[in-house]
């Protein structure tokens, strides 16, 4: 059986996310089924059970109350990768200190880069396409005049189902609703 891979992400359903996944559509479409998203922890084997995962997962996030981030602008992981993506450029430390925590135990994994909070657009097969699709990104942006806050609530544990294709798991919330405690008599 081959072994699969899991992630943790915040999906991106306001304009943001529209205006990635318009992009998306046009730049790579064969990836256009892939709901614009932040991840919290990028693909990695589990060194436990999925359910233990969530169990962590929902342990972490129910102290962590939401949070809103700021994206800023167009950026590529070039030379390293085709990658386009905008950056988190405001509270990125927020996601930086919950990946921090969740990076441990069942889900600890050694990532082959530094984790740096982004958007992705695209991640193209060849520089040359790549550097197309972020100019094109980079003026689109730069037109774009929605809203380029995005407010965190809940992440999703995900799994790869096959290469390019994931199942949701596990819709998990930030913070925890808790009921008030009665009063004393």
């Amino acid at each position: 059986m081959t072994q699969r891979d899991y992630a943790l992400v915040a999906y991106v359903s306001n304009p943001i996310g529209q205006f990635v996944e318009s992009l998306r559509r046009e730049f790579q479409p064969e990836h256009a089924h892939l709901p614009a998203h932040l991840t919290l922890l990028p693909p990695r084997p589990l060194n436990g059970t999925p359910q233990q995962a969530i169990e962590m997962i929902e342990n972490v996030c129910g102290s962590v109350q939401p949070f809103e981030v700021t994206m800023g602008d167009v950026e590529s992981f070039a030379p390293v990768t085709p990658t386009v993506f905008i950056r988190v450029a405001h509270a990125a430390y927020r996601m930086r200190e919950l990946h921090e925590k969740l990076n441990a135990g069942v889900l600890k994994y050694e990532e082959p880069w530094p984790y740096m909070p982004h958007l992705t657009v695209f991640r193209l097969y060849d520089f040359e396409r790549a550097s197309r699709g972020f100019e094109a990104a980079t003026q689109r942006w730069t037109q774009y005049h929605g809203p380029r806050l995005i407010r965190i609530e809940s992440l999703t544990f995900v799994r790869e189902i096959s290469p390019h294709h994931w199942e949701d798991l596990a819709p998990i919330p930030l913070g925890r609703r808790l009921a008030p405690e009665p009063l004393a008599r």
